[in-house]
């Protein structure tokens, strides 16, 4: 049937991700550089093409500009389609009253209209913040064979790490009996990915109820899940095995990147199985100078590399000139680092200038934290910029 769709995604993209410091003053989490050439928003776009899922709304609220020019029309993942594809869809002025986003649950809510155009069996939600691989068709076949009203993605964490996470009780069949939101004490190992799928009648019905709730805080983890849990819903716990980062905080974005490196990477990005699709704009290729040393690093389209890199992700058209060093480092794509400027356990944003002699960080080692360097940073020659600070761009 021409207008109807099996199962439509809905991806929250609208974080503002404070927690990444000066690599978000600008732009949403989801559209922060990772990976040399990647945005993390690739990962999930990437997974519903790859699984099947041609119809993505992209639910986008906090400095959306980046992350709207970079969707585009959704070519680069093959979701330019004419029926379905990829929608952004930001807040609006609706005919009574303009409402900004205000919680997980209430974006979805809003978009109600938009879900429906597609007459959809089922609706699955995606957090645009995580780094991983997923089949979202075998979660959506296990979804329909156990006639779940919502199925829950998890991913088995020690019981040290269980508490800051939302944990999932369940018995035997995997069936939910209890859900405790970063608990203490926690019963079991079983953490929420966010990732739900919803028979889609049953999400409109509770999407409804709690817009109706004056006291609630309008989001899936503290409000639909615990009032579907309560009403004797059937929920079902989807085990993940696989690689899954949350890159909400600074040591966490630069261990995902780290993950990449090395002969046999903790998460491979090269799986010729499931391609990871993103927007490039027709760059010319990587150039490493005679003289120049690169090892175990990434240096993505576009980099000229003059002098040391070691243990790095480098990305686009960035600049490495002679004399200079780049250690333990992520570097986001168009920036500079000038001649003899050392650069050492740090992010440096988009358009950053490093001057020459700059001390940027300090060597990697026990209780020295990472280095923040913001988008269009300029640092003058000879500067330093101690271990663990956050420098953002001074605006006139």
């Amino acid at each position: 049937m021409y207008n109807h769709k099996k199962c439509v995604a809905m991806l929250l993209a609208g974080g503002q991700g404070s927690r990444l410091k000066a690599l978000t003053t600008k732009v949403a989490k989801p559209a922060v550089s990772f990976g040399a050439k990647y945005r993390i928003i690739d990962f999930p776009l990437s997974n519903c093409v790859n699984s099947g899922i041609d119809t993505v709304g992209v639910l986008t609220q906090y400095q959306p500009l980046i992350l709207n020019e970079y969707i585009g029309n959704g070519h680069p993942w093959d979701l330019d389609r004419t029926f379905g594809g990829v929608h952004v869809l930001p807040p609006y002025q609706a005919k009574n009253s303009m409402e900004w986003y205000k919680g997980t649950a209430n974006a979805i809510y809003q978009n109600i209209h938009f879900i429906e155009n597609y007459n959809p069996e089922h609706v699955i939600i995606l957090s645009g913040d995580h780094i991983y691989k997923m089949d979202y068709q075998k979660m959506l076949e296990e979804h329909i064979k156990t006639d779940a009203d919502c199925t829950i993605a998890v991913l088995e964490v020690s019981l040290e790490e269980a508490s800051r996470f939302g944990i999932m009780n369940t018995d035997e069949n995997n069936r939910i009996i209890e859900f405790e939101e970063k608990p203490a004490k926690p019963k079991s190992t079983k953490a929420s990915m966010g990732i739900y799928i919803f028979k889609a009648e049953k999400l409109y019905s509770y999407l409804r109820s709690d817009a109706l709730d004056p006291a609630s805080s309008n989001d899936f983890g503290k409000n639909i899940i615990p009032n579907m849990l309560n009403a004797g819903e059937k929920m079902i716990a989807y085990p993940f095995k696989g690689y899954w980062k949350d890159v909400g905080t600074i040591a966490s974005l630069w261990e995902a990147n780290q993950d990449l490196l090395g002969v046999d990477p903790e998460f491979d990005i090269y799986d010729a199985n499931w391609k990871i699709y993103s927007r490039n704009m027709g760059i010319e290729p990587q150039y490493v100078a005679d003289g120049a040393v690169v090892s175990n690093s990434i240096i993505t389209s576009g980099a000229k590399i003059y002098g040391t890199v070691i243990n790095s992700v480098i990305g686009a058209n960035v600049v490495v000139e002679k004399g200079a060093v780049v250690k333990d480092s992520v570097v986001f794509s168009d920036t500079v680092i000038s001649s003899g400027a050392q650069v050492n356990y740090s992010i440096l944003d988009e358009q950053v200038f490093i001057g020459e002699e700059c001390i940027i960080g300090s060597p990697k080692a026990e209780g020295v934290e990472i280095a923040v360097v913001g988008r269009a940073s300029q640092i003058k020659t000879g500067s330093v910029v101690a271990a663990g600070a956050n420098i953002e761009k001074e605006e006139a």
